[in-house]
């Protein structure tokens, strides 16, 4: 693996697994252009992704904490039968609608190649086309102003944002910019539906790792342990500069600068790929791959 390309990937990683960019969306582009693709390109991409997942836990340690000491508290109300649906602190609520809204996930999961087919396909069209949706839900998101917090979420909510969330395993859907917007349209105060949709992600982001990971070690790829531990490191650093950064745009009600980007991203991939098919040429050729 080439250093300097890893560093690259793994800055993109960083800042698009959490800026309402989509991250798969512009590693899958980035692969693309280098033509940069194949078993270590995805042994890659899964251990950016697992960087980024660390950055969650480091930014929302706390509400991530509060969430798991409630799961266990939970079990010994309900054996005690003190457990009450309509009498939860917000951190119980928000355990339980993370929940709700990754079971929506699942049978999305059972079908991911319907969703990942679109990566590594030789057709950025289509992920053009992706980053115009995401465009169009931060424009309309940016006009909300909830006031609900965690522990005003219903399930009706969680249940929405879960849709979203399965309309992000497309390439070019932002998962943080769909599952932020959506959170928003429920009436979501901007610091929760931010806590809820990055928190929300973990399960997502570690059971599609997993689930890649066995798919990849499959392979007689040789690994690069160095290489991957700087991928690690610094989507990791730059994954948790992203978030402070996503949390203090939203409370600045500029979210629609990424929409402006990815409207932009969006039109610029599209015409790439009308180019690549009447050319016959690819975009990587121009850098020699």
């Amino acid at each position: 693996m080439d250093i300097i390309n890893v560093i690259i990937q793994a800055v993109v990683q960083g800042l698009t697994e959490f800026l309402p960019v989509s991250s798969s969306g512009h590693l899958s582009v980035i692969q693309h252009i280098t033509g940069y693709t194949g078993d270590s390109a995805l042994i890659l991409m899964i251990v950016l992704h697992l960087g980024t997942l660390a950055a969650v836990f480091a930014a929302f340690w706390k509400t991530i904490w509060g969430m798991i000491k409630e799961f266990f508290l939970t079990i010994g109300d309900v054996f005690t039968g003190k457990f009450s649906w309509s009498n939860m602190n917000e951190n119980r609520r928000m355990m339980f609608m993370v929940i709700i809204a990754t079971l929506i996930l699942v049978p999305a999961y059972l079908v991911k190649d319907f969703f990942t087919a679109r990566e590594g396909d030789g057709d950025i069209i289509f992920e053009g086309l992706a980053f115009m949706f995401t465009a169009v839900l931060l424009f309309l998101s940016d006009r909300c102003h909830g006031v609900k917090t965690g522990e005003d979420m219903k399930v009706k909510d969680a249940l929405t944002v879960g849709l979203f969330q399965c309309v992000a395993l497309f390439p070019g859907v932002s998962r943080s910019g769909s599952t932020t917007a959506a959170g928003l349209f429920c009436g979501l105060k901007k610091s929760t539906a931010v806590s809820f949709a990055f928190v929300l992600g973990i399960p997502a982001i570690l059971g599609g790792s997993v689930l890649e990971l066995g798919d990849a070690l499959k392979s007689d790829v040789q690994l690069d342990w160095i290489a991957l531990g700087i991928g690690f490191a610094v989507s990791a650093i730059v994954g948790f500069l992203a978030i402070k950064l996503v949390k203090w745009l939203l409370e600045k009600d500029r979210f629609k600068v990424f929409g402006i980007y990815t409207a932009v991203l969006g039109v610029l991939c599209v015409a790439g790929g009308v180019w690549e098919n009447i050319t016959g040429a690819a975009i990587a050729s121009l850098f020699g791959k």
